[in-house]
Order: C-alpha cells, then sequence, then structure tokens
C-alpha cells in the first residue's frame, strides 16, 4: 500500500462507491434524490466527484438507504470520507492554479506511475528550477514575478514524488525536439539536460527515452500524461494541457487510445542508454 496518499484521490474513490452501492439498488439519481428529500444534481456532483468536504453525516444516509449493512464496507465509506475532507499541500497555492490542474497535482500525488510525452519542453517532474521559471514565465497568461515563484515552488514541491520510500514510477518520452529548443539560455538549457542524466543514473524508478527525428511521423502529435493506479477502484486517467487549459480524461474508452500511443512511442523511441548519450552530447556541445 502506498504511505502516499491524497484526499483527491480519496474523493475520487468514494465516488466511484457510491455509484456502485446505488447501481445495486436504484437505477437513477433522482431517485434517491427524492427518497432523501436532497435538491436536484446533489448526488450527481457526488458521484462525478465535483465536491470540496465529503459530508460523513450524508454518507450515513446513503449507505442506510443502499442498505450497506456490513461494517467493513461502511467503515470504508466513512473513512475516504473523512480522508477526502483533509487539505493537500497544494491548498495554500490553489488560488492561482487551475481547478483542473490542482486536481491532477491531487491524483499524481498518489499515482503508481505516470506515462509522460511531450514534443517541445522536459517533464515538470524533471525541471530544475531555473528551467520551470522560464517555462513558466512563457505561458500566454500575464504572471507577475511573485506568481512565478509560487509556481516554481509548487513544482519544486511535486518533485518529491520520485525520492522517499515509496517513490513515482515515471516513464518519460522526449521528443528530440525538445533537447534543443534553447529555453533560458545556453547555460541554464546545459544544466537541465545534465539534471536529467543525473535523474535517471540516480533514480531506479524513472526511464528517460528520446524520440529522435528519424523516427518520422509518429502518434505524439501533443503533450499528454497517463496516470496510472494501483487499486483497481482508481481508474487510469490522462491529463492533457494546452493553450485553452487543462483538461483531464477519465473515461477508459478515452484513456486506452492514450495508452496505444505512448506504446507506439516507445517502440519508435531511442533505447535508454542512446537515449541518455543523446542527451549528455547535446549538453556537452552547448
Amino acid at each position: 500500500m502506498t504511505t502516499r496518499q491524497s484526499p483527491t484521490l480519496r474523493r475520487r474513490r468514494l465516488s466511484a462507491l457510491l455509484r456502485h452501492y446505488r447501481s445495486q439498488h436504484f437505477p437513477t439519481i433522482a431517485e434517491v434524490e427524492k427518497r432523501l428529500g436532497w435538491p436536484n444534481a446533489k448526488l450527481s456532483k457526488m458521484e462525478r466527484g465535483d465536491w470540496l468536504r465529503p459530508n460523513l453525516r450524508d454518507m450515513a444516509d446513503l449507505l442506510d438507504l443502499y442498505r450497506v449493512t456490513d461494517a467493513r464496507q461502511r467503515e470504508e465509506v466513512l473513512i475516504l470520507a473523512k480522508q477526502g475532507r483533509e487539505r493537500g499541500w497544494w491548498h495554500p497555492y490553489r488560488e492561482m492554479l487551475a481547478q483542473q490542474y490542482t486536481t491532477y497535482i491531487g491524483l499524481e500525488a498518489e499515482a503508481g506511475g505516470l506515462l509522460w510525452y511531450e514534443p517541445w519542453m522536459i517533464h515538470g517532474l524533471l525541471q530544475t528550477a531555473e528551467y520551470a521559471r522560464h517555462v513558466i514565465r512563457s505561458g500566454p497568461g500575464e504572471i507577475t514575478d511573485d506568481e512565478i515563484d509560487q509556481r516554481v515552488t509548487v513544482r519544486m514541491e511535486r518533485q518529491k514524488l520520485l525520492t522517499g520510500s515509496d517513490p513515482l514510477r515515471l516513464w518519460a518520452i522526449l521528443d528530440e525536439a525538445g533537447l534543443h529548443r534553447m529555453t533560458g539560455g545556453a547555460d541554464v538549457m546545459r544544466a537541465q539536460l545534465e539534471h536529467l542524466v543525473e535523474l535517471a543514473r540516480d533514480l531506479p524508478k524513472l526511464t528517460i527515452q528520446v524520440l529522435p527525428f528519424s523516427a518520422g511521423a509518429h502518434p505524439g502529435t501533443s503533450a499528454f500524461t497517463v496516470l496510472e493506479f494501483r487499486e483497481p477502484l482508481d481508474l487510469d486517467a490522462v491529463y492533457v494541457e494546452n493553450v485553452a487549459g487543462e483538461l483531464l480524461i477519465e473515461d477508459p474508452k478515452d484513456v486506452g487510445p492514450f495508452k496505444r500511443a505512448f506504446q507506439h512511442l516507445q517502440g519508435s523511441a531511442l533505447s535508454e542508454r542512446d537515449s541518455l548519450a543523446l542527451i549528455a552530447a547535446t549538453a556537452a556541445a552547448l
């Protein structure tokens, strides 16, 4: 069992359990809301995870209505609700971060592994502070120096997932173009590429591959991250970020194509050894 815990994932798991128990007795959400005298859409928000802090009284009422009498099952729901009421380490920064991004951070915090592809830059979990600063500053919106500092802090805090007693498994595929995009200038870029090589050598659960120009056309038309979870109840998800905003994809039929695309990219990319050699050579040439 993971030692990393996230209230976001707990609420997501709680929503899945509520859907499961409700489907055994009531085909529609409206019927449950009518039985409990709840306003329209209250339960639908719970089941799709659109809540901030689960109400323990509501959970007990649902369990009674769904005839969940097993003590361990009831305890599981109530524990998830209590844990879902907690606040993650990112809570102080919530006002400056998009809601979908904070949801992603919460899921990332307890994911078993990430499958990441990026055609233009280095993954946030692998960035140096200076490289991250230039990436954040280059965003489409106006942002102050203080906001940049805070976002860099958030990014550096996220990187702790790669170390410790229960490190995250990260498989990162970087397009060769990302090695040559001069983000922050030669010194910043050299330090960033050298950092990649050091991380790959020091972290056993990190795999870095480079998709070379010679690979030709491929399905990686835009950046995406597949979040993989260890518990069967926690379905895998995909996070996509672009100029228009962030998108979190959770429907299994929509997640599947991203997984298949990543497998294709793995086969087209250089081996880990050759990838690190290319990264080191690119750094040395700067």
